[in-house]
């Protein structure tokens, strides 16, 4: 399944605005201090809140055994860490699960 590269993202916004005359090197520094923006507040411990979008959120995973499935016998600590939490929005979950008929159809 194809998969959409940050690289594309920038030339389809660019197509897309392309009536505004914007450059492929406006679009790639306005993306980048978006994901900057973002990464920042969740190191703060905010949330990130895009309306229609979802939220992000800087969450802890608690500290727990884990063991080696090749010898079950032995365990280890796998420490706590901070991890990124995404809740889809209201619209987005609509329209994703709109589109379940096509996830189907490329999957098949």
């Amino acid at each position: 399944m194809p998969s959409l590269t940050k690289r594309d993202l920038i030339l389809e916004i660019t197509n897309q605005l392309s009536h505004r005359e914007l450059s492929q090197a406006i679009v790639t520094e306005v993306i980048d201090q978006l994901m900057e923006c973002v990464t920042d507040r969740l190191c703060n411990g905010e949330k990130v809140i895009i309306r229609n979008f979802g939220v992000f959120q800087a969450i802890e995973s608690k500290a727990k055994l884990g063991r080696n499935p090749r010898n079950p016998s032995k365990t280890y600590d796998i420490p706590a860490t901070a991890v990124v939490k995404f809740r889809p929005g209201k619209e987005l979950k609509e329209k994703v699960a709109r589109s379940l008929p096509l996830i189907r159809e490329k999957r098949a």
